[in-house]
């Protein structure tokens, strides 16, 4: 049976910018994980049931991407048994009050919107961290 690595964050969006930007901001909290780019749903997915001896520690899911769609991607992840201990935090540029209710229905921990400033995401990342990584601050 896989084990979480308590430091792997894959971050899933298919912007490369909003990628770095997002590991920017882990960084500038000091936060030396390991993290992973994911392009799309169905990598992740390859990567969850790949044979290694570990999962993330957390996901960060965009909604909105080429290909199955992040709700698509959560309600496929949330309907396997073993993946139902991963913290999956949805962030999106989405607005719409029904991407919210359904990310909670399927099973999303956390639904937060891009934030429109660098320093407002290394806020937002501050918090992820301290909520499911950082286990005493």
């Amino acid at each position: 049976m896989k084990e979480t690595n308590d430091k792997l964050v894959y971050i899933v969006d298919d912007d490369p910018d909003d990628r770095q930007i997002i590991l920017d901001a882990f960084l500038e909290n000091k936060y030396l994980g390991d993290y992973a780019f994911i392009e799309t749903g169905e990598e992740l997915l390859d990567n969850l049931q790949a044979p290694s001896d570990l999962y993330p520690s957390l996901i960060l899911l965009d909604l909105n991407m080429p290909g199955m769609m992040g709700l698509d991607i959560l309600r496929e992840i949330r309907n396997q048994k073993q993946y139902s201990h991963i913290p999956i935090v949805v962030l999106t540029t989405s607005t719409l009050h029904n991407d919210r209710k359904l990310a909670f229905e399927f099973g999303a921990n956390c639904f937060l919107r891009k934030p429109d400033t660098f320093s407002h995401l290394v806020s937002l990342t501050d918090a992820i961290l301290r909520l499911w990584l950082i286990e005493s601050i």
